[in-house]
């Protein structure tokens, strides 16, 4: 089904509202595609985001933080964990502070339980699309810190950018796009699916970059690879548009995960891209109890979540870095030195990638030369694969196929 991508509908402007304008890069770990992030020294956290410095700002390393989470929680093994992850680097260095986690009973409840445990803490981090109206509660609340993560915060009076929110969105149509590639060279039966939570922009991302990335390496690569889809299970993203794909509608239901990864693996597909949060346990479940199924980690390396008696189904994990970038947020507003602003990180600035490092991977040479060339074309703008909202580029006849 040829999806039409360049559409930026009324709505999308209303919920997604960020000027380009107001987006830059910041700065990022370095060697992404391998798998091992590590600082630079060099590479501070940034103080060039758009806006001026927030007022009262915490000084000093004993900040009071809290994470919200919803769908999932902090040990999901994947995009939550990582966040989490990201402050508790931070504490290793400023035991002085302190960290809670908050999860919500639902996704819906999710503004109104950070609204409830606001006044306790200094900095409040946001893992989620569903996190964007947290605007109204930064404008009430500017002595608040907030870091705000694959959103960009909702449009309030006109205004995109705030003083106390940091928040930062990922290409991640781009790890996707890799994460297709490596499938596509990879699958026996040449038929792969990808399974993803939520159809949130992030979400649509990955789904829309991993059909790319399988329609270039039939175009460039010679493979024959099919993108399995099952129709019932097709998501709609948030302008109420069919993105097709496979759903769980959830990111912490692994009961259904397991049973959309069964579908898929009856329907012959070998090779699945699972970007779901702890829903993506149940694929990894059907996987494991298959024996013959591979799958790719999605947000962090889930090397070790894919360990079973007939050895491991992770193939490759498709990267978004933000455990290094969430700590470096955090290390600005301990020095004084926080600002606001929009920020969208992808290859160019190492945030986001595959895992290649030795042990980590069950890829094959052939594959991982082709994927770092791939990087390589992302990275300098050769090739830039489709995401949900994407204006000019399609999946079935964006630039990387000419």
């Amino acid at each position: 089904m040829k999806r039409r991508l360049l559409t930026l509908l009324l709505a999308l402007a209303l919920i997604v509202s960020v000027a380009a304008c107001a987006k830059k890069d910041a700065p990022a770990p370095t060697p992404v595609p391998g798998g091992e992030s590590t600082p630079t020294p060099d590479n501070p956290p940034s103080s060039e985001a758009p806006g001026t410095a927030a007022p009262g700002a915490p000084e000093g390393a004993a900040l009071k933080i809290v994470i919200v989470t919803s769908g999932s929680s902090i040990d999901d093994g994947s995009f939550n964990q990582d966040n989490y992850n990201g402050i508790l680097a931070f504490i290793r260095n400023n035991p002085a502070s302190t960290v809670t986690d908050v999860k919500s009973a639902d996704i819906a409840d999710s503004m109104n339980d950070v609204e409830s445990v606001l006044a306790d803490y200094d900095v409040i981090v946001l893992p989620g699309f569903q996190f964007a109206d947290v605007s109204a509660l930064a404008v009430e609340n500017p002595e608040k810190r907030f870091i705000l993560i694959d959103s960009d915060p909702s449009e309030l009076d006109g205004q995109t950018v705030f003083d106390n929110i940091y928040a930062m969105t990922f290409k991640e149509q781009e790890s996707g796009f890799f994460a297709g590639i490596a499938a596509a060279l990879e699958t026996k039966s040449e038929k792969v699916a990808v399974v993803n939570g939520i159809a949130y922009p992030s979400n649509v991302n990955y789904q829309f970059g991993f059909e790319a990335g399988v329609a270039y390496a039939n175009a460039k690569l010679g493979t024959s690879a099919e993108v399995i889809e099952i129709a019932a299970r097709a998501g709609q993203d948030v302008t109420g548009a069919n993105v097709g794909g496979n759903y769980v509608q959830d990111f912490g239901d692994e009961a259904t995960g397991k049973v959309i990864g069964t579908e898929l693996i009856a329907l012959g597909a070998d090779v699945i891209f699972v970007a779901a949060g702890a829903s993506g346990n149940g694929v990894f479940t059907a996987a494991k109890e298959n024996g013959n199924v591979k799958v790719i980690g999605c947000d962090v390396d889930q090397y070790s979540d894919g360990v079973f008696a007939g050895g491991n189904i992770i193939l490759t994990s498709g990267l978004k870095v933000m455990s290094i970038n969430v700590e470096r947020a955090l290390d600005n507003i301990a020095a004084g030195t926080f600002k606001g602003g929009n920020y969208l990180l992808g290859a160019d600035t190492d945030s986001t990638g595959f895992v290649s490092a030795e042990g980590r991977n069950q890829l094959s040479e052939n594959t991982i030369a082709n994927l770092a060339s791939a990087y390589e074309l992302v990275k300098t703008g050769v090739i830039v694969p489709p995401g949900n909202f994407t204006a000019g580029i399609t999946v079935e006849d964006f630039p990387g196929l000419k």
